[in-house]
């Protein structure tokens, strides 16, 4: 696997900075933030009794469209697994605080968690242990706390910059999950890392294949659950034929492995067919809402990081490749990408 390098800083919710831009995230540079916080003692707490998460969960899992999947839920079960899983408190923080800030990924953080346990079930080995790692998927979008609420709450399309700034969410909550967890190797650091990886190679922010069984079904829950829900680039959500339709088509790409998908079919059938006995059909009859701008990118004005004024863009040579380059109109300085990055983060 490539050595990832941050494109942009980490920070903690109280705005320690952790990493600053430009740091390859080699096993020793880990190993080295996380001797900041060997002496550091957290307080473990009961998921199951922390504020009203549990009570949330159930109450989103019970209604549509998420009702179809679990309405043979168990409630008997998913309390004896959920009381055995603690996190630490500055993980629970990051609950309260997108519970305040940002409803939408608070809820989508409990739904993936409840979506991964049902999938599991039916995919992996009965393991208690396999399946309790599972609670990863409560904190894959952890390193959303290092993307400004104003990006995350964008309802026009999304310029260059803060795609890349929202992007940052994978490595920073990898970061960030290493350092509180004390362990880069952990499986909750891995799914914050992977989950926007793809089977194909298609993913980011490594773009390496997706091939942990667990870390792909918390990846294909994520995109599901997005899907379903309304957002503010999307005010009108997916109904549930085309949301499966769509992640079908992922499949058929390559994208996710078919079982995945077929399991995820099955569970929203009735009779709640074996996922390998499960047919999907090949029609498409559902419709995508009208009014989404997902994926769609805008040209911005670049500024220049020495006078603010506005610049020209250049293609240049170098090492047998194109290099882009700007030239401020006003002082004439030449940057390139790296010169704007620094800057990036500032304008938000």
């Amino acid at each position: 696997m490539k050595t990832p390098k941050l494109d942009y800083s980490v920070h903690t919710l109280d705005n320690q900075l952790l990493l600053p831009a430009g740091t390859e995230l080699t096993p020793e540079a880990l190993d080295e933030l996380i001797a900041t916080n060997k002496d550091a003692s957290y307080r473990s707490v009961s998921f199951l009794n922390y504020d009203t998460v549990y009570q949330d969960m159930l109450s989103i899992l019970q209604k549509p469209p998420y009702n179809v999947i679990f309405e043979r839920l168990d409630e008997e079960a998913i309390f004896a697994l959920t009381k055995k899983i603690r996190f630490v408190q500055p993980v629970l923080e990051f609950l309260d605080y997108f519970k305040e800030k940002d409803y939408y990924t608070y809820k989508h953080s409990l739904v993936v968690f409840g979506l991964s346990i049902n999938l599991a079930q039916d995919l992996l080995e009965k393991s208690a242990d396999r399946i309790m790692e599972l609670m990863a998927g409560t904190l894959h979008d952890f390193g959303k706390i290092c993307v400004p609420l104003r990006i995350l709450k964008k309802s026009n399309p999304l310029t260059r910059s803060s795609k890349n700034i929202l992007e940052h969410h994978a490595l920073a909550g990898f970061v960030l999950l290493s350092y509180y967890l004390q362990d880069h190797q952990s499986f909750a650091a891995q799914v914050a890392r992977e989950h926007h990886e793809r089977k194909d190679n298609s993913g980011y922010p490594l773009g390496i294949p997706l091939e942990d069984k667990m870390v792909e079904i918390i990846a294909a829950c994520d995109v599901y659950d997005a899907l379903l829900s309304p957002r503010p680039f999307r005010p009108t959500p997916f109904d549930n034929r085309t949301a499966l339709e769509e992640i079908t088509e992922m499949a058929k790409k390559g994208k996710f492995s078919l079982e995945v998908v077929q399991t995820l079919v099955s569970q929203n059938r009735k009779d709640k067919p074996h996922f390998r006995d499960c047919e999907i059909s090949s029609e498409k009859r559902g419709i995508p809402p009208p009014d989404s701008i997902y994926g769609v990118i805008v040209d911005e004005e670049i500024i220049c990081p020495n006078c603010h004024g506005s610049s020209i863009k250049r293609k240049t040579p170098k090492d047998e490749r194109e290099q882009i380059r700007y030239e401020c109109r006003g002082c004439g300085k030449e940057f390139d990408e790296d010169d704007l990055k620094n800057i990036d983060m500032e304008k938000y």
